[in-house]
């Protein structure tokens, strides 16, 4: 708590630093806009803020003054197609994402979407209206557009591997602080945030917390968006990115470094040492388990078989029952744990999961209300995407608890 509230009065210190332009000066629109000449190119760098009017305002002037021959937008596909059609997880494969074992980064994603509309509602924009503004107002010049951004399920997926246990807690906790605070920023605070040098100071704070977050999310992708810049035709385009990537942008540009994008489209697998580590606890307590039982008999081994039934089925139980969970739910997680806290390949928390996807799948209306739903805790018992997500980690950490105390009770008796 005390590091989220440094946090936060840093950013309210930096954002009071960056407003100090004397009363009544008008933006001149300029400072949104890099010129940069690299390859015998010209790149138009277009620094926005993703839920700014004025920014959707700006693309529309520069790409009308610049006749570019092409206009590159952050953005993927997925997220270009959630954009135009206003439907952001209605077409979401829900059974798929658990197969995949990505409700995590799909919980990560919604909490981030839905601070972006609250901020967004707060001052009358939509998030992301300037890079469909930018793609709109291309096509209506029958100027080319090309959607630069890395998918961005790679993008979480690759940020959720690079983050340890202990730091993926923290920042869903820190995500979770920052969902229910209501936004207090203004058009005055987002034009702040656009200046290069106050946008860079937040991100090397955010580097210092999260340094590998900052490696995924804005690091890599200055050099994905890039090198498709670069793949982009004609000699002079136009680049609509947000604030934060400019300044790397730039300066990939002007280095001349090409990037290997394939590389960067890539999951990383676990290294070995977590692997072993994964498989550390289930070794422990199978070969536990056997001593006991070459030690002190079959009935000693098949009581302490029980107690591990026991000690890590109820509390998944009592997770899946705060979360109202359908009962065969509650029933499938307390068979599933004791094999699953055996096995690192897949969490009892995605078998109850499915399991709860399967009896209680999500309506189309509580989809579609998902980003506004999740900041009411309450309405997680409601909405049932949001149960689905509630059981996940309430079935997770329940389980995790009576691993940790089962597996120090069964070393003890064996000791």
């Amino acid at each position: 708590m005390a590091s989220r509230s440094v946090y936060k009065k840093r950013m309210s210190e930096l954002l009071a630093d960056a407003n100090t332009e004397p009363s009544g000066a008008e933006p001149s629109g300029t400072e949104d806009t890099i010129r940069v000449e690299a390859d015998g190119r010209v790149y138009v760098l277009v620094g926005t803020a993703h839920i700014s009017r004025e920014s959707a305002d700006v693309v529309e002037r520069v790409i009308a003054a610049e006749a570019p021959d092409c206009v590159c937008v952050e953005l993927d596909t997925r997220r270009y197609e959630a954009l135009a059609r206003r439907g952001q997880f209605e077409s979401l494969d829900l059974r798929a994402v658990i197969r995949n074992r990505q409700l995590a980064p799909l919980l990560v994603n919604l909490v981030l979407a839905s601070y972006q509309r609250q901020l967004g509602g707060a001052l009358g924009v939509l998030p992301g209206s300037e890079l469909l503004a930018a793609a709109r107002a291309a096509e209506a010049r029958a100027i080319p557009v090309r959607l630069c951004d890395r998918d961005i399920r790679l993008t979480l997926r690759r940020a959720w591997a690079a983050l340890s246990l202990r730091r993926k807690a923290e920042l869903i906790a820190a995500l979770l602080h920052a969902l229910l605070e209501p936004p207090q920023l203004s058009e005055a605070d987002l034009r702040a945030l656009r200046q290069q040098d106050v946008l860079s100071r937040l991100m090397g704070e955010l580097g210092e917390a999260f340094p590998a977050l900052k490696l995924v999310l804005i690091d890599e992708r200055d050099r994905y968006l890039t090198e498709q810049l670069r793949r982009a035709p004609g000699a002079r385009i136009v680049a609509v990115v947000g604030a934060g990537h400019v300044a790397g942008v730039r300066a990939a540009l002007e280095s001349g470094v090409r990037a290997d994008l394939a590389a960067l489209e890539v999951v990383p697998p676990p290294t070995r040492a977590a692997q072993l580590a994964g498989w550390s606890i289930p070794a422990m307590i199978v070969l536990s388990l056997l001593a006991i039982g070459l030690r002190h008999g079959p009935a000693a081994a098949g009581d302490n078989v029980l107690f591990w039934i026991l000690v890590t089925g109820t509390p998944g139980l009592i997770g899946a029952s705060l979360a109202l969970a359908h009962p065969l739910t509650i029933l499938a997680t307390f068979l599933a744990a004791p094999l699953t806290t055996l096995s690192p390949l897949i969490g009892v928390g995605y078998v109850a999961a499915f399991v709860q996807a399967y009896l209680r799948p999500p309506l189309v209306r509580e989809i579609q209300s998902v980003t506004d739903d999740v900041r009411v805790p309450r309405l997680w018992w409601r909405n049932r995407l949001l149960r689905i997500c509630l059981v996940f980690l309430l079935t997770t950490i329940g389980t995790s608890l009576g691993t940790l105390f089962g597996t120090a009770e069964i070393l003890r008796r064996l000791f």
